[in-house]
Order: C-alpha cells, then sequence, then structure tokens
C-alpha cells in the first residue's frame, strides 16, 4: 500500500498486490475499503516489488524538493512563491505538494516514519544489489537519512530530510 496515514484515513490508498490473480480479486471488496487504486502487480512478491519502486521514487522526489529548497533559500528567494511558481509546472509533484508546505512550516510530524522509510530503502537496496543494479540516488538518499536516523531524528516524518540538508548548508561540509 501507498498514500500515508491521509490515505489510509481517507480510504483512497493505493494497493499493490501480488499473489494468485483469483486471489486478488476474491480479495477487491476488502481493497475497495481501503483504498481507490487497487492494482495487480503479478505473481508472489511482485506487490513488495512494486511497493520498494514506489519507495525509490519518493526518495528521488524529496531529495529533489530538499535540495531546490535548500537552493532557494541559500539564493534569497521566497521559498513560498517558489513553491506556488513551480508546483503547477514540469517539477510539480505530489512530494512536493504534500511535503513542500509542511517542511516551509517546519512542521516534520510523521505521516510515514523516517525509520519505516529507511528500512524500506535498505530492502530495495538489498535488492538492487542483487539484480546487478546501481542506484545511486537511493544510496545517496538512503545514507542521508541514515545521518538523521542516528541523531535521533528516526521518528519524524520522512519530510524531515531537510533537517539534513539545513545541517550541511549550516556546516559547510560541502564547501571547497
Amino acid at each position: 500500500m501507498t498514500g500515508g496515514d491521509g490515505g489510509a484515513r481517507a480510504g483512497t490508498l493505493s494497493i499493490l498486490v501480488g499473489g494468485k490473480k483469483e486471489d486478488y480479486e476474491a480479495c477487491m471488496p476488502l481493497f475497495a475499503a481501503m483504498g481507490t487504486n487497487m492494482n495487480y502487480q503479478g505473481g508472489a512478491g511482485c506487490g513488495q516489488h512494486a511497493k520498494l519502486a514506489n519507495q525509490i521514487m519518493i526518495a528521488g522526489a524529496l531529495s529533489g524538493v530538499c535540495e531546490a529548497l535548500t537552493y532557494g533559500k541559500a539564493k534569497g528567494l521566497d521559498l513560498q512563491v517558489l513553491l506556488d511558481s513551480v508546483s503547477t509546472g514540469a517539477a510539480g509533484s505530489k512530494q512536493l505538494d504534500t511535503f513542500g508546505p509542511k517542511i516551509l512550516a517546519g512542521d516534520f510530524a510523521p505521516g510515514f516514519f523516517m525509520k519505516h522509510f529507511i528500512k524500506d530503502m535498505k530492502l530495495a537496496l538489498t535488492e538492487a544489489n542483487m539484480s546487478g543494479l546501481c542506484l545511486e540516488v537511493l544510496s545517496q538518499a538512503l545514507a542521508n537519512y541514515e545521518v538523521l536516523e542516528a541523531e535521533g531524528y528516526g521518528d519524524l516524518g520522512t519530510q524531515a530530510l531537510m533537517k539534513y540538508y539545513e545541517e550541511t548548508a549550516d556546516d559547510g561540509s560541502c564547501e571547497e
């Protein structure tokens, strides 16, 4: 499943199902009670792989949002105006729409806990490595999140990734 706590409360989750097709069809009434976007992914394990692909997409997109906001702040931009400006263009995304305003407000309350996201990214990276894939964006996002978890932020939401960028901007760790 994907869609966060809001999707769970609203019954609008996306449900990624693996297993026997006939079992998927038999469970449709249950899925319909929880979500609005149910998709059969294939045999056993395919639902989990679809979920991990989802988490990889989120890791990259949310990292991009945080980096863009860090850049905008460093260049003196009004970050709310920036969000308003790009949200309907090619840079627009669910991650920007959902987490951009929360980041600007300093709201790091979990809709999905960072520590659980880290677990998912580790699973995805392990699976990628076993398939001979080099997923550098996932690797970097995971490393950034692990820094935050080590600092005690694991119970915050995934959008607390912004704290990583704030810390690296403050300590100048990327300066040459």
